[in-house]
């Protein structure tokens, strides 16, 4: 039974994926929320991973983070218009294309959890994953950042594993060549 529904042929099929995974990040860091209250504190799961509690007003490892405000807005309209992209880019791609297709879901769900902190919670975006090995701390992440990363690595594998068609690309390229080339030759014996 052929399928009416045209965006269901698209990569937004795959969209619910982004749901799931926006409810689970901003379930874990209102856990995050409840559990420690005040910042600072850490649960030892392992010898190697911590659950903690963290605001971050920047980006990525707290970069521009001590600033005067002026990033939350610079970084949730990075978001945003990143956020939009991605759903244009779904929009465009063939529901066959399915590791893509999760790979940017997985992506615009961690941009829309760490865009939501940055519009809804006073003190920035929650991060409560806390890894280390012996004296090096990596900063403290969230689910927002680990779907970010592992679509990010989805998207690099699926670049190796289907790359574009060159060859077809170069058919075309050919082509034209030869079409040009056929144009320049009628065009020199008119002379």
């Amino acid at each position: 039974m052929p399928n009416h529904n045209p965006l269901l042929n698209t990569g937004l099929r795959w969209l619910w994926i982004t749901i799931l995974f926006f409810i689970i990040d901003q379930i874990t860091k209102q856990m995050a929320v409840d559990f420690f209250v005040t910042p600072g504190g850490r649960f030892e799961v392992m010898p190697f991973f911590n659950f903690t509690l963290a605001y971050n007003k920047g980006a990525a490892f707290s970069f521009l983070a001590d600033q005067g405000g002026w990033q939350i807005i610079f970084f949730s309209s990075i978001s945003s218009i990143v956020s939009i992209g991605l759903i244009y880019w779904l929009y465009t791609l063939p529901a066959k294309n399915r590791w893509l297709s999760i790979s940017l879901c997985f992506i615009l769900a961690g941009a829309l959890g760490n865009l939501y902190d940055r519009l809804f919670v006073e003190k920035g975006v929650i991060d409560f994953i806390d890894l280390y090995f012996n004296s090096y701390r990596f900063p403290a992440f969230n689910i927002a950042d680990s779907v970010i990363f592992i679509g990010a690595g989805m998207m690099l594998w699926d670049s190796f594993m289907n790359p574009q068609n060159e060859s077809g690309n170069a058919d075309k390229d050919e082509a034209a060549k030869k079409s040009s080339n056929g144009n320049r030759s009628s065009d020199s014996r008119k002379v």
